[in-house]
């Protein structure tokens, strides 16, 4: 030390696959991850971004700098069984987490990332690391929390630049269901709280790929009584409980890998002209169940202020997105329309099979987080087996 000035010890390290090495002060579970490093521009929601599935295998950048404000609380999760890993490896913010200051916080941001074994990282310039992804891309990258600051750095980058590529990568096992179950839950009302589908319409079947809370809500909400299988589950299983409608979720990981097992079953239940839905994962699953290809994205859609056009109503939405991987829209097989493009980059948002009732759509439509502008396609979802109701109703009358 001189003239009194003491340079700060980093308590944490954030190094990348080429060697770059960030340092920073730790905080949540003192511990080592690795992961493909994202960014996420959404300013809201940030508990429930940490709890999607989706981001299984990644380390999460919040491009906004006030992160843990509002706390966290048991509401706001999005994993279906509450005391379950969502994936997520890691966290990086450029502030401090400060105390709470939300009547509904139940407990500190860093406190529940020390229960859930989430590593993470402040005091770095996440904008300018979100500049460096969005020029090259998403890179691996290893985040190590050390309260002493005692780190192998060399060992560190030799870890970085040994992980795996996303492309290939099945990680749907471990966020999937082991057991099929039964959902019943609505939507969160204000002072009220979560309610409870009593005169279910429809009976929905739900293929868990890493499905989020919110969605099953919305679709219970919407008259459906849902059941949800693991993402193994055969087609036959599948048709034996007669739904109305067959739901495709959201999940992490490569879609072509979990399409080696998931591709099979949907293109058996196409062919029984079951009204089917999908989201995220599940679109580029049925995607490439129709014959259509995905491709890795440069830096991906992470954020809930995405603008998507949706053709079929010539409207503009904005939505919450979360995925490193798209459809490839010049693969779109005959019989198969493109419904929704983004209009950041053009990409391919949503598909739909002429002819039949089934569509999907890339992005979050269920929000948590993010505006709410696209919760109209749980109706649409719905409508598509009321009409099939009909169809078959006036066919067995006439029968």
């Amino acid at each position: 030390m001189e003239n009194g000035w003491a340079e700060p010890k980093a308590t944490a390290l954030l190094v990348l696959a080429d060697g770059t090495v960030i340092e920073g002060t730790g905080l949540g579970a003192v511990t080592k991850a690795a992961g493909e490093l994202c960014f996420n521009t959404a300013m809201t929601g940030y508990e429930e971004i940490l709890t999607d599935p989706s981001y299984a295998g990644q380390i999460i950048t919040f491009t906004f700098p006030h992160i843990g404000n509002v706390g966290v609380n048991d509401e706001d999760i999005e994993t279906v069984n509450m005391a379950s890993s969502s994936g997520v490896r890691g966290v990086v913010l450029h502030a401090p987490i400060t105390e709470p200051a939300n009547y509904r916080a139940s407990r500190h941001l860093d406190a529940w990332l020390k229960a859930r074994n989430i590593a993470g990282i402040a005091g770095v310039d996440t904008r300018a690391l979100t500049a460096r992804i969005r020029e090259g891309g998403m890179p691996n990258a290893v985040l190590a929390f050390d309260p002493d600051g005692n780190f192998d750095v060399e060992g560190l980058k030799r870890e970085a630049a040994g992980l795996p590529s996303m492309n290939g990568l099945d990680l749907v096992p471990p966020v999937t269901t082991a057991q099929r179950f039964d959902w019943d839950q609505t939507t969160w009302e204000w002072s009220q709280g979560f309610g409870k589908q009593e005169a279910p319409q429809y009976k929905v079947v739900a293929i868990d790929y890493g499905v989020k809370r919110n969605i099953l809500r919305l679709l219970a909400a919407a008259g459906c009584a849902v059941t949800v299988v693991p993402a193994t589950t055969p087609a036959e299983e599948i048709i034996a409980l007669q739904p109305d409608g067959i739901f495709l979720s959201n999940g992490p990981g490569d879609p072509a890998a979990t399409g080696e097992y998931a591709v099979p079953a949907i293109k058996t239940l196409l062919e029984k002209d079951i009204p089917i839905f999908g989201i995220c994962l599940g679109h580029q699953m049925l995607g490439l169940a129709l014959g259509a290809r995905t491709a890795k994205m440069k830096q991906g859609h992470h954020g809930a202020n995405h603008p998507v056009k949706d053709f079929t109503t010539g409207k503009v939405e904005i939505v919450s997105m979360n995925h490193g991987f798209a459809l490839d829209r010049d693969s779109l097989p005959a019989g198969v329309v493109e419904t929704h493009a983004s209009l950041f980059d053009g990409s391919n948002c949503g598909i739909a099979v002429t002819g039949k009732p089934v569509f999907s759509v890339q992005h979050h439509p269920e929000a948590s987080p993010g505006p709410q502008d696209s919760h109209y396609l749980f109706k649409r979802f719905v409508e598509n087996m009321a009409s099939r109701h009909g169809v078959a109703a006036v066919a067995q009358h006439n029968a």
